[in-house]
């Protein structure tokens, strides 16, 4: 019963086997079915563990850019990837004249805008004062890259990224940023849109090494040790306040001063105006902008005439006990010599300078010689062009042949045209016990500044210069450049400036040239004033009247930060407590 039974069982199921077979029903074997369950389990770990590992890998990401520096992160990278940096400049005191600032400039890829159109219109939106025609031309150029502008500025920036158009984009540059703006900004100098130095002390640094540096493509990744200048910035803002005050008050067309160290060369404050913002340097290409200081060459009149003396003195031709006579004019080739304020007598040599005589001058020149005359203005560096590390430095002019009517007007101040500063450095040898060294912008010591220097007068003729100047100073021309407690000496020059190739009598250039403390001078002060009216209440325009006043607002506000310790005489020790 049992067999047969099983044999039906075994029947029914071939059956079953062959109806599924038949029928196309899938036939479920267990062990499959379990070998699938396995796979599709393993299959989703696998994914879970990807996926973890995936936000594991974004999550650390972001927590080591949140702690890294903000720039290193910036959407654009810095400026100090892509570009030679440019050295800070600092006065002597470590103030910043000059630094580097990052910004980014605008480009486009024209191959990668499809309307350029829509560009055009979109970034005037932004920029209005684009050239419209010249962006379009650039945008349907076949080239890869065009700048379209230099130097934004942070909100241009931002709202151009707020366009969102396609081809367009930015790149980090270097903006040089001058914090005292026009307050130095004939010895700074300034860069052009590329940041290389084309004007004054950022021309001198590049002439160094820094522009071949650039021309070859190499950046550098550290930041460049700044360049400290022999300029002080306190000095320089008074100079420069003063000379404007002056220009204003004697409606004068331009002015300028220089304020250097007598015993190292150094100049510690210069300035030229009407001058420029070297952070708009455009302005620098406009009338009457230039340095008038280092690259203008003039007449300077009566201020000559302390070399003049000097010379007399150290040829050894002529001394202090000398007279000369003075009570007529000298007739030659045709021209009259006069004094301006002549006394008609004989003079004494500290008289014909007091007194500012020209015929005496003319006449000590005379006992020295053409040749002679010549030698020593050359030998002190009035006639030779002038070396420092300022670029813009012109070449004094003198005749081509020197006859004898050349000599006595150069004696006096014309026929010979010099810069300002070198007439300074001149006036420093000559106070200084008779050392002539070149200028300099950057510091100096005094050691350094003998290895650099020669000696052009004898000492006893320096001393003779200072007992001269300082007289003027007492009962000459400068008496209104006394400053209280700073001992000064100083020569006055009125010259006057041709006008259609004659010399006019009401068109002037005058300067005042000065040393303090006079029985051993630490520093010279020149100032100019070009073509000087009356100021109100006076009926002349004379450089006693007016470069002479100057100098003394300047030395006044600038000794005391200059360190020169003012002297009242016997009771010193107590007017200082005060002071």
């Amino acid at each position: 019963m049992s067999s047969g039974w099983r044999k039906l069982a075994l029947k029914r199921r071939r059956d079953r086997s062959r109806s599924e077979v038949q029928t196309g029903r899938p036939i479920r074997i267990d062990g499959a079915r379990k070998s699938s369950g396995n796979q599709t389990r393993n299959r989703i770990a696998l994914v879970m563990i990807g996926t973890c590992v995936i936000y594991a890998v974004i999550a650390g990401r972001l927590i080591q850019y949140g702690m890294r520096d903000l720039t290193t992160v910036a959407s654009i990278a810095r400026g100090n990837d892509l570009l030679a940096s440019r050295p800070d400049l600092l006065d002597r005191n470590g103030k910043v004249l000059a630094t580097d600032i990052r910004t980014v400039s605008l480009y486009a890829s024209p191959h990668k805008i499809t309307d350029p159109d829509e560009v055009t219109e979109q970034l005037a939106t932004v920029l209005p004062e684009l050239d419209v025609r010249s962006v379009y031309r650039k945008l349907t150029s076949k080239s890869y890259f065009q700048w379209l502008r230099r130097q934004l500025t942070p909100k241009q920036q931002s709202d151009i990224l707020a366009l969102g158009l396609p081809g367009v984009g930015f790149r980090p540059e270097k903006r040089r940023f001058y914090p005292g703006g026009p307050t130095a900004s004939h010895i700074v100098g300034h860069v052009n849109i590329d940041n290389t130095g084309i004007a004054g002390m950022e021309k001198y640094v590049d002439g160094q090494g820094l522009a071949d540096l650039a021309a070859a493509g190499m950046t550098i990744e550290r930041q460049l040790e700044p360049i400290r200048l022999s300029l002080d910035l306190r000095v320089q803002h008074i100079v420069r306040d003063e000379l404007a005050a002056a220009m204003q008050r004697y409606k004068a067309i331009a002015a300028g001063a220089v304020v250097l160290n007598a015993k190292t060369g150094e100049v510690l404050a210069m300035s030229s105006l009407p001058d420029y913002d070297p952070n708009v340097p455009a302005q620098a290409l406009e009338k009457d902008r230039m340095n008038r200081m280092s690259a203008g060459t003039y007449e300077m009149g009566s201020t000559f005439k302390s070399f003049t003396t000097a010379m007399a003195l150290d040829s050894g031709l002529v001394s202090l006990t000398d007279r000369f006579d003075a009570t007529r004019p000298i007739r030659i080739a045709g021209h009259t010599i006069r004094d301006f304020h002549g006394k008609h007598r004989v003079l004494s040599v500290p008289e014909i300078f007091i007194y500012s005589s020209n015929i005496g001058t003319a006449k000590m020149a005379d006992v020295v010689g053409i040749e002679g005359q010549r030698e020593f203005l050359t030998r002190i560096g009035l006639l030779t062009r002038m070396q420092t590390e300022l670029p813009e430095v012109k070449r004094p002019t003198q005749p081509k042949v020197w006859k004898k009517i050349n000599s006595i007007t150069i004696s006096f101040g014309h026929g010979v045209a010099t810069t300002p500063l070198q007439t300074a450095v001149a006036a420093a040898a000559m106070l200084n016990g008779g050392r002539l060294m070149p200028p300099t912008f950057l510091p100096r010591s005094r050691d350094e500044a003998l290895a650099v220097s020669t000696q052009v007068i004898k000492p006893e003729t320096s001393e003779a210069m200072r007992q001269l100047m300082r007289m003027n100073v007492e009962k000459g021309s400068g008496r209104r450049a006394e400053v209280e407690g700073f001992r000064i000496g100083g020569k006055t020059g009125t010259a006057e400036k041709v006008v259609n190739g004659r010399y006019s009598s009401s068109v002037r250039f005058n300067a005042f040239l000065s040393a303090f403390p006079i029985e051993d001078p630490d520093y010279v002060v020149l100032v100019v004033i070009d073509e000087p009216k009356p100021a109100e209440g006076q009926h002349s325009a004379t450089a006693g009247l007016n470069a002479a006043p100057t100098v003394r607002a300047i030395i006044r506000r600038s000794a005391a930060l200059l360190g020169v310790r003012p002297s009242f005489g016997e009771n010193d020790d107590g007017l200082l407590v005060s002071y």
